[in-house]
C-alpha cells in the first residue's frame, strides 16, 4: 500500500475510534464504514478488522444490533482473538433475542476473560429468562461487585407496591382515556416473554419496560399477530427496577412507561411519543 493510502486508513481508524470513545455513534459508524472500504481495497486486514469492530459497536449503541452483528462477525473473521468484538457480538445476539447463541458467545468471552462484568451480567439475564433464579442471582451479584456503577442493586419494591404505583399512574389519566381503557387489561410481569419480543420484526429488546398487545383504538384488523387478541398493556417489573435510580425514580418510570403504552393504544407511534417526552 502506498504511504498516502496508508495514512488515510490510519487517520480514519483514529477518527472512528475517537468518535466511538466520545459517544458520537453515528459519526463513528460513518467513519468506520469509509475506512473499512479503503482498508479492504488497500489490503490492510488489521485496520479493516478494527474498523469493522468500531462500526459494529457504534451500531449496537444506536440500537441496531441486527445491523451490528455482521460487522462484528467480520471483525472476528479477520481477528478471531478480538475480545472486544466477541463481547459486543454476544451482547448483540442477546438484543436480537438469540439467547442460546448469546449464552455460548458470552461463555467463550468468560473463558478468556473471567471477570468481564458485561458478559457476567448478561449471562445473568439469560439465566433469569430461563427461570434459573440461583444462577441469575449469582451472576448479578458478581457483576455488581466487579462494576458497581454499571450494575447497581435494583430498586426494591414488592409486587403489591408495584401494582399500587400502576394504579396511581392510571388514576392520573384523563377520564376519557380511562373509559377507552375499560376493556384493556393492565398487567405486570417480571420480564418479557419470547412471544412478546418476537412479535416484532426486528425483535424487541429483552430490556423493554412495557408493551401494548393488540390493535390501536379504532384500528381495523391487521397482520399484527396480537391484533386478534383482546388488547392489553404489560409492564415488566424487573426491567423497570433495574433501570430506576431510586424508589421515586421507579414510580416515575412506571408512570412514563404506562403513558407510553397507552399512547400506542391510542395510535401514537414512537416519533409521536418522543415528541411528547414519552420515549
Amino acid at each position: 500500500m502506498s504511504a498516502p493510502a496508508e495514512g488515510r486508513v490510519q487517520r480514519l481508524v483514529e477518527e472512528a475510534a475517537g468518535h466511538l470513545e466520545a459517544g458520537a455513534w453515528e459519526e463513528a459508524a460513518a467513519a468506520a464504514r469509509r475506512g473499512a472500504r479503503l482498508a479492504r481495497e488497500a489490503g490492510e486486514p488489521e485496520a479493516e478488522a478494527e474498523l469493522a469492530y468500531v462500526e459494529g459497536a457504534a451500531l449496537a449503541q444506536l440500537g441496531e444490533p441486527g445491523a451490528a452483528l455482521p460487522r462484528l462477525e467480520a471483525a472476528l473473521a479477520l481477528r478471531p482473538d478480538d475480545l472486544d468484538a466477541a463481547l459486543e457480538r454476544g451482547l448483540a445476539l442477546f438484543e436480537v433475542c438469540r439467547f442460546e447463541d448469546a449464552r455460548r458467545a458470552l461463555m467463550a468471552v468468560l473463558r478468556a476473560e473471567p471477570d468481564d462484568p458485561w458478559a457476567i451480567h448478561t449471562l445473568g439475564l439469560i439465566a433469569e429468562r430461563r427461570g434459573d433464579a440461583a444462577e441469575a442471582k449469582r451472576r448479578f451479584t458478581r457483576a455488581r461487585r466487579l462494576a458497581p456503577d454499571e450494575f447497581p442493586e435494583p430498586v426494591a419494591m414488592t409486587a403489591q407496591d408495584f401494582d399500587a404505583a400502576v394504579e396511581a399512574a392510571m388514576a392520573e389519566l384523563p377520564e376519557g382515556v380511562r373509559r377507552w381503557l375499560a376493556n384493556v387489561a393492565i398487567a405486570v410481569e417480571d420480564v418479557p416473554a419470547d412471544d412478546d419480543l418476537l412479535a416484532s420484526d426486528p425483535p424487541h429488546s429483552p430490556s423493554i419496560l412495557g408493551i401494548f398487545r393488540g390493535a390501536p383504538l379504532g384500528a381495523k384488523e391487521s397482520m399484527d399477530p396480537w391484533s386478534h387478541f383482546p388488547s392489553s398493556i404489560v409492564l415488566y417489573q424487573r426491567n423497570l427496577q433495574r433501570l430506576a435510580g431510586d424508589r421515586d425514580d421507579l414510580v416515575d418510570e412506571i408512570r412514563v412507561t404506562l403513558l407510553h403504552e397507552v399512547g400506542h393504544f391510542l395510535g401514537l407511534d414512537e416519533e409521536d411519543l418522543a415528541r411528547l417526552g414519552l420515549d
